[in-house]
């Protein structure tokens, strides 16, 4: 697996940390920035470098950091083939993946502790879109899916 990782100057420790923990467990990071403490690039940007790497498939999911992930998020949400979710806790990185089938997760400097974080990077990235749900709604959430894309294609303008 290959996550695309950045932050702003608020998320980057986390980032870092977060790094860190993936190259533990053997998966190949592409850290899109910031590369230091002082830099200034703005979260809109980093949001964007990564956001179009997921959307074009170059890496298979994300992860960004800025003060409360929100900022993230909704950058990241403006790009087709992105679903970004805000994760404060392992529950929500759960249901972020079996419902939502999200493939960027957002997180805040300010919230989140990097102990915390961890164990909601790990959640996040071994739950499976749909797992956990019984056979019926399984199927929804895949038949959403093709729904989701129809909308992207209207709005995005692609095919």
């Amino acid at each position: 697996m290959k996550i695309a990782l950045g932050a702003d100057f608020y998320g980057f420790e986390l980032k870092e940390a977060l790094k860190q923990h993936l190259l533990k467990k053997g998966i190949e990071v592409e850290d899109l920035g910031i590369s230091d403490r002082t830099a200034t690039t703005p979260y809109y940007e980093t949001a964007t470098v990564v956001a179009q790497r997921v959307g074009k498939q170059q890496a298979e999911r994300g992860i960004l950091v800025c003060g409360t992930g929100m900022g993230m998020a909704i950058i990241a949400n403006k790009h087709p083939g992105v679903y970004a979710a805000v994760c404060e806790n392992p529950n929500a990185a759960e249901k972020s993946r079996s419902i939502n089938n999200s493939n960027i997760l957002t997180l805040g400097g300010f919230i989140t502790s990097p102990e915390s974080a961890l164990e909601i990077v790990d959640t996040w990235l071994k739950t499976e879109f749909t797992q956990g749900w019984e056979p019926s709604i399984q199927e929804w959430l895949q038949n959403s899916m093709h729904d989701i894309a129809d909308l992207e294609k209207q709005q995005f303008g692609k095919e």
